[in-house]
């Protein structure tokens, strides 16, 4: 089991601060084996077991406490006192009527809670309005290249051609990695998200009279659409004129719920343009990245392909994990595939597989030597040939970056 040490580390800085802390992230992307290990340290500080309330919603053991008066007394009936009191409430998001439990537990003296939940929903409606300024939400991802390498301990060109292939779930990693036990395991994350996390999703929208995600058959289709088109701009028009092609008749508003489901549930990321110009965002064409290429790879009928997109992906969700906020930079005509912002500063990143032909080097080069200001400027790339210094623009080997060998 490998230690998600920076999560671990995030964690603990919070501890018994007066805020809840809130680990969201696609289903079985270490959430829970976070929430441990986490207790685990806190034991290492002398934290007693009676101090600890862990509950997993998941486990049929605890399905009488899914309704939240029952909960928060079995709770508020365990505080520790005196002393602190660790609360850890996994998937929370199955408990109609949380929000009004953590609202109760926040206000007790003495509590330190955490929550995780596998739907980005749960932090809408009543909760947002009810937590607003009093928590900090924790954003898991799967594991990064460098924790894959770590844990299957292989060399670094084979291990990022397995994990381009099988993906980044952490159990993957971990298993005997044949074709047909990946694809039994991604094929049933899948269709837990699709299936089960929509439910949940569906218990929040009851409550809230909003329209509800009804058509799995459809909600798959318009994922492997868009599972098609990572790295590409992507409309609800356009996926809607999709649909309407195939022979399916479906409005723009059904399309955009569906969408908005998928992100929610943590399957699709999505980056808004931005005018590098203007600075600001374009409201149209965003395009969508998706949390774990081994279930692309599952869910299309096709195998190894669009190697260029695909390594686009993985410096996406690397620049989520390294704390940045990615957009899509749009100057003039051109396009930089990624603006990676933190605190007002930017980082222009272009990626691209191969810069070997003078063709292709000079149009990874275009859009960045037009961008005038003076923020930093970068193309990864699969090509080992190419790395170096070309007018203050560094172009580095991707699998350096990756691994945290140079320089961010």
């Amino acid at each position: 089991m490998i230690e998600r040490t920076e999560y671990l580390h995030e964690l603990i800085g919070w501890k018994d601060e007066q805020v809840i802390k809130v680990v969201t992230g696609i289903r079985r992307c270490g959430k829970s084996t976070l929430m441990m290990q986490y207790q685990a340290h806190l034991k290492t500080l002398g934290v007693s077991d009676e101090q600890i309330i862990s509950i997993n919603f998941e486990d049929l053991e605890y399905e009488d406490l899914l309704d939240y008066k029952k909960l928060y007394a079995y709770l508020k009936n365990r505080l520790a006192s005196p002393g602190m009191t660790y609360i850890f409430l996994d998937e929370i998001q199955k408990v109609p009527q949380f929000e009004k439990v953590v609202d109760s537990l926040y206000v007790q003296k003495g509590v330190d809670l955490y929550i995780t939940g596998s739907n980005a929903y749960m932090l809408s409606g009543d909760l947002a309005t009810l937590l607003t300024g009093r928590y900090v939400e924790i954003k898991m991802l799967p594991l990064s290249f460098k924790e894959y390498c770590t844990l299957t301990n292989q060399d670094r060109e084979q291990a990022f051609s397995e994990y381009l292939r099988v993906g980044a779930m952490p159990y993957v990693a971990s298993m005997n990695r044949t074709t047909e036990k990946v694809d039994a395991y991604l094929e049933g994350i899948y269709n837990t998200v699709i299936v089960r996390d929509i439910e949940d999703r569906q218990l929040r929208q009851e409550s809230e009279n909003k329209r509800k995600i009804t058509d799995i058959a459809l909600l798959k289709n318009i994922a492997r659409y868009l599972a098609s088109v990572i790295g590409s701009p992507v409309s609800i028009k356009s996926i809607t004129d999709y649909l309407v092609s195939s022979g399916r008749k479906i409005s723009p508003n059904t399309v955009n719920d569906y969408v908005e489901a998928l992100v929610q549930s943590f399957v699709f990321y999505p980056a808004e343009r931005f005018d590098i110009v203007g600075k600001q965002i374009l409201k149209s064409n965003r395009k969508f990245y998706m949390v774990d290429l081994g279930i692309r790879n599952h869910i299309l009928p096709r195998r190894f392909y669009d190697f260029g997109f695909s390594i686009e992906n993985v410096v996406f969700f690397e620049l989520l994990r390294r704390g940045y906020r990615v957009s899509i930079g749009k100057q003039g005509e051109t396009e930089v595939d990624f603006v990676a912002e933190s605190n007002g500063v930017c980082t222009y990143v272009q990626v691209t597989a191969d810069m070997t032909a003078e063709e292709t080097f000079v149009r990874e080069l275009r859009p960045l030597q037009m961008i005038q200001d003076n923020y930093r400027k970068i193309v990864l790339t699969m090509d080992k040939n190419t790395p170096g210094n070309y007018e203050g623009i560094q172009v580095i080997y991707l699998l350096d970056w990756l691994l945290g060998e140079t320089k961010n």
